[in-house]
């Protein structure tokens, strides 16, 4: 290996990652971007629809297009990458951070002053979603779904049926029909689909795909492949109800039913989770509780747009670059019961660089309403939105004229406009 010791070492390569990594080596810092794939760009890769860099570029990219350009920034700075590899181990010792590497060469240790999490996300499984059964193939989540068919070329279902309607799943169930797939039905748990509503008209209403909601699957029977899954209505908690039962034939059941931060390593740590996200909690800065280290894009919280994604990992990886062990003097946000949450979770006043970007999601979908940001009771931000949708991040730049200390009161409010 070149390097033993770097300023900044970033943790995953996709969109997050290599803006962080892009952003740490602009400001100046040595910089290490580890990836356990064969290529950078994380899911962009196999995201083959168009529906990436409109707040970025001004246009809309398909997720190889988006993560070209990535790259294509990262190979002019000085940043170095390592592929195929596998971070093992975090140990704090002293104002550094020993990482333990794990690749074909054997095992690697580095040192870096500060490091970034941009690990990305994981999706729900079948188990997780309350799906029974003797585990034969043809269940899979969407994800797989479009690895098969977008980067293996395979068609992995003919006649299937999606339980859940994030958005990855209403894209497959597209992109099934359109190489000559079955979808005989999107089953989602809630009222309203959990996807954008132009993914909805797009994906469903436009190829005649039926979605049915407060339905979810229960069992999914076949010794071999998958041959049939039993569906039954559910009740306001979401719980089955008893009798409601109907078996349905298929060969594949997709699961598309929530990503959820992949933090293990900030587990490994201690670092605090922030329930309501289930990411670290984190200051402004998008540093964790634990000094040093940072987190960004959807290891931080699940976003909605790529372009929030690669905008929190610039904001983390030029705090990375900046680092230095201090005492913070952290101050915390709260929010109105209408949020769902609110990302950052702190504000450290000493680094309050007068602006700060809040990224929020609502309980319920709302129209005509305003987001109000005070600051010990004197209101600083006030912005006005037609709609808010709780499926959808919504971001907000906020301006600080105001002297604030450890003890400031910071709440966001949402209010009727």
């Amino acid at each position: 290996m070149m390097m033993s010791k770097v300023g900044v070492a970033v943790i995953g390569g996709g969109p997050a990652g290599i803006s962080a990594a892009i952003a740490a080596s602009v400001d100046g810092a040595s910089v290490l971007l580890i990836d356990r794939e064969t290529r950078l760009g994380g899911i962009l890769k196999q995201c083959i629809h168009s529906d990436f860099g409109f707040l970025r570029y001004d246009e809309m990219l398909t997720g190889p297009e988006y993560a070209f350009r990535d790259i294509s920034s990262l190979e002019q700075t000085n940043t170095f990458v390592l592929l195929q590899t596998t971070v093992t181990q975090i140990l704090s010792i002293g104002n550094t951070f020993q990482l333990t590497l794990c690749n074909r060469h054997g095992i690697v240790h580095v040192e870096a002053k500060s490091i970034v999490l941009a690990t990305g996300c994981i999706e729900r499984s079948a188990r997780q979603s309350g799906v029974h059964g003797s585990r034969p193939a043809g269940v899979m989540t969407a994800g797989n779904a479009q690895y098969y068919a977008n980067i293996m070329g395979q068609l992995p279902a003919r006649s299937s049926i999606f339980l859940g309607s994030g958005n990855i799943g209403l894209i497959m169930a597209r992109r099934l029909t359109l190489e000559g797939g079955k979808v005989l039905g999107v089953y989602e748990p809630g009222q309203a689909p959990e996807g954008s509503l132009r993914n909805v008209v797009e994906c469903l209403n436009d190829f005649d795909i039926p979605i049915h909601f407060m339905h979810t699957i229960t069992h999914a029977a076949g010794s071999q492949r998958l041959t049939s899954v039993l569906i039954s209505r559910v009740d306001k908690n979401l719980n089955p109800i008893r009798g409601s039962e109907n078996q349905v034939k298929c060969d594949s059941l997709i699961i598309s039913t929530g990503l959820i931060p992949e933090t293990s390593l900030a587990d490994s740590l201690g670092i605090s989770i922030f329930t309501e996200t289930g990411g670290p909690v984190c200051d402004q800065n998008n540093m964790t509780m634990f000094d040093g280290i940072f987190t960004c894009g959807n290891a931080m919280f699940i976003n909605s747009l790529v372009d929030y994604i690669s905008e929190s990992g610039e904001i983390a990886g030029r705090n990375a670059a900046r680092y230095m062990a201090r005492e913070r003097k952290l101050t915390n946000i709260k929010v109105s019961k209408d949020f769902l949450f609110c990302a950052p979770q702190y504000l450290d006043v000493d680094m309050l660089h007068n602006e700060a970007t809040f990224f929020f999601r609502t309980r319920e979908t709302r129209e005509n309403v305003t987001v109000k940001v005070y600051a010990d009771g004197v209101e600083v931000h006030s912005s006005n939105f037609l709609t808010i949708r709780k499926q959808e991040v919504e971001r907000l730049a906020v301006s600080f004229n105001t002297v604030l200390t450890s003890d400031s009161k910071i709440e966001l409010r949402l209010e009727n406009s």
